[in-house]
């Protein structure tokens, strides 16, 4: 019997009663719980196999509960909340001292964001606490992007995915700190640098921590299919370098296949970076299920969103 559902009422009571419910965002599907239950935060853990130094980003449903949530609130950080907000940004801000050590690794900050999806601003307005939610996959997996792929993960571990569709940007939020009150980027993602920078000037990137990570996917390996992944530029000469092996390609605009190649995905016919975004973890999750011997993964121009495009299939290929 499937998991999926749309009986937000049934999310409720999972969630009230300190159980697990998988939930849709614009960027990727959550697994979330209670962010002031012990038992709810260990489960995510436990569930996901994330080690523990890998902080957890809270979700509310309005700017107006940040103050549950955080103790200060930089003035840049203020203008990107009142802008993105909700949206695929999360801040990373100096934690009240009710936030539990084990959502942030110990760390006194905590990520927080306003998710831009109907289903779960209904859900986290109907709730009495804000859901920490990362992304509802086995850790290091490539990250879901429909209630489907989140079935398939974890259909003996949950009571419920809360059916939203499919996510319509299919990256994770960008992940913004703060370092003497300037905006850092520790992670990219569905949120460009440049639509940063156009609203609070320029930022610092730091984007990979291996020891002790300021936010979430800052991890070399990452988002990986289980299938051998090549990231290049030049896709013509990794097919030579793989013949006779059963070889899949993701590539950006132009097809590559041959009848050396099983089976091809375009990410856009038209060079469209949301479209190109939308569609990355779910092309990696088919090409995944096919068992290839190989899955070339084109790099796209590094501009704009391609950087986390890029970003994404780098970790994967790692």
């Amino acid at each position: 019997m499937s998991i999926i559902s749309k009986d937000i009422q049934k999310a409720i009571s999972l969630l009230t009663n300190e159980e697990l419910v998988a939930i849709p965002t614009e960027t990727v599907y959550g697994l979330a719980g209670n962010i002031f239950s012990e038992k709810a935060i260990k489960k995510i853990f436990e569930t996901k196999k994330r080690p523990s130094f890998n902080p957890l980003i809270v979700h509310i449903s309005s700017i107006n509960d940040l103050t549950k949530v955080v103790s200060y609130l930089p003035e840049k950080a203020k203008i990107l909340a009142q802008h993105f907000w909700p949206g695929s940004m999360t801040l990373v801000l100096p934690k009240k001292e009710t936030i539990p050590d084990l959502i942030t690794a110990g760390k006194s900050t905590v990520g927080v964001r306003v998710p831009n999806h109907p289903v779960a601003l209904e859900l986290l307005q109907k709730l009495s606490f804000p859901l920490a939610a990362p992304s509802a996959n086995p850790f290091n997996s490539i990250s879901p992007t429909k209630p489907e792929h989140v079935e398939n993960y974890f259909k003996n571990d949950i009571k419920m995915v809360l059916d939203g569709g499919n996510c319509l940007k299919g990256i994770e939020s960008t992940i913004i700190g703060f370092e003497n009150e300037e905006p850092v980027i520790y992670r990219l993602g569905s949120l460009t640098i440049e639509e940063i920078q156009d609203v609070v000037g320029d930022v610092i990137v730091k984007n990979e921590k291996e020891e002790n990570p300021d936010a979430p996917g800052m991890l070399k390996k990452h988002y990986s299919p289980k299938t051998k992944t090549v990231f290049t530029d030049n896709i013509s000469d990794e097919i030579k370098k793989y013949l006779p092996k059963k070889i899949g390609i993701l590539s950006f605009s132009d097809t590559f296949k041959t009848n050396d190649v099983v089976h091809e995905i375009i990410l856009t016919d038209n060079f469209d970076m949301n479209i190109a975004a939308s569609k990355l973890y779910s092309a990696l999750h088919e090409l995944d299920h096919l068992e290839l011997d190989v899955i070339i993964a084109e790099k796209v121009p590094n501009i704009g969103l391609g950087k986390s495009i890029n970003d994404r299939l780098k970790r994967a290929s790692s």
